[in-house]
């Protein structure tokens, strides 16, 4: 039976979060929010640039504060933007943003090849040393940056480009699997998928979304996807994946 929550920064959670890079803020969404929160997503997934800023926001004004049971997450140090002068103007901004005094985790959106790894980690650290963060986080990084950047702060999670269809980052699925921290695959639903999906998904009676779900799921006992939608239908469709239990031949027939 694969596990329908984990452990993550502090709080447990649903393995299903929700991708936010483009939300705006809008009644529609802060209602769209509000609802997906209710149907049982765990983790809500955004960051300083998504939207131009305006994601952060709608989720600032839909959910204050947090409700139990429920991680927020952004970023900050997109690409280029990594030094810690940097990086603590786009924390002060989304702790306005979001309307929160505590972000539940805050991941290095990209390492900045001109900042060392660090000093952006440091001054991340600072604001967990003063309870405004509560764990860190890295993305788009492979094994060995990961092992870097542990040498300096614990390490929470590890945000990369992972799915049925990209299997780029295997090594460090099994590495966080291994340390205990959690993998959060965006783009989970991306790109093209092997033909046997979909007759995997007819012997389900579910939608091939959600079989690529649960395969990840599956996968490892720390992944959490972040599928992004601005659907509660969607929404609901990928939570249902959490009920579907693949067969080891069908789990196999996709790996």
């Amino acid at each position: 039976m694969v596990s329908q929550t984990l452990t993550f920064a502090g709080t447990e959670v649903g393995r299903l979060g929700l991708g936010t890079n483009r939300l705006t803020s809008t009644p529609e969404n802060h209602a769209f929010l509000r609802q997906a929160v209710e149907a049982g997503i765990g983790l809500v997934d955004t960051a300083h640039v998504y939207s131009g800023g305006d994601s952060e926001r709608a989720i600032g004004e839909a959910l204050p504060p947090a409700p139990d049971g429920l991680v927020v997450a952004t970023k900050g140090g997109y690409t280029g933007s990594g030094s810690p002068d940097a990086l603590r103007a786009q924390i002060e901004q989304s702790l306005e943003s979001l309307r929160t005094d505590t972000i539940d985790l805050y991941y290095l959106h990209r390492v900045d090849p001109e900042t060392p790894l660090e000093k952006s980690l440091g001054a991340i650290a600072e604001y967990r040393e003063t309870g405004k963060v509560k764990a860190i986080g890295v993305s788009a990084v492979d094994v060995e940056q990961i092992e870097t950047a542990r040498k300096f702060v614990p390490i929470a999670a590890v945000q990369n480009h992972y799915n049925v269809a990209e299997r780029t980052s295997e090594d460090v699925v099994d590495y966080c699997e291994e340390n205990g921290i959690v993998f959060v695959p965006y783009y989970p639903l991306k790109g093209d998928v092997p033909p046997t999906l979909g007759e995997i998904a007819e012997s389900h009676d579910a939608s091939p979304e959600q079989i690529a779900l649960a395969w990840l799921l599956r996968r490892s006992r720390v992944m959490l996807p972040i599928p992004g939608t601005l659907s509660i239908e969607h929404v609901r469709e990928n939570l249902g994946a959490l009920e579907i239990e693949l067969t080891d031949d069908e789990f196999d027939a996709l790996a």
